[in-house]
């Protein structure tokens, strides 16, 4: 099991990493705002534990999406 985390940076907004995690990772509005403080505040979020290949596919997912609104948000998976 690998565990999806997404990392911080001084571009993406904060509506944007929400959007993310309600889009992606299926969040409520309260859950993904609770990451996205954590992202904002502690450098990183947990986003979810997921088998390999749905953590690369949700990674991807995240990153098409970052780059189609031109925002450098990073995500990435390390084992659970």
């Amino acid at each position: 099991m690998y565990r999806v985390v997404l990392h911080n940076d001084h571009y993406t907004t904060m509506q944007f990493v929400v959007e993310v995690l309600v889009a992606i990772f299926h969040k409520a509005d309260a859950d993904a705002t609770r990451i996205m403080l954590d992202v904002h505040r502690k450098g990183r979020g947990t986003c979810g534990v997921f088998t390999y290949d749905i953590a690369m596919t949700k990674i991807d997912q995240v990153h098409q999406l970052a780059q189609k609104h031109e925002f450098p948000l990073k995500c990435s998976a390390e084992e659970a």
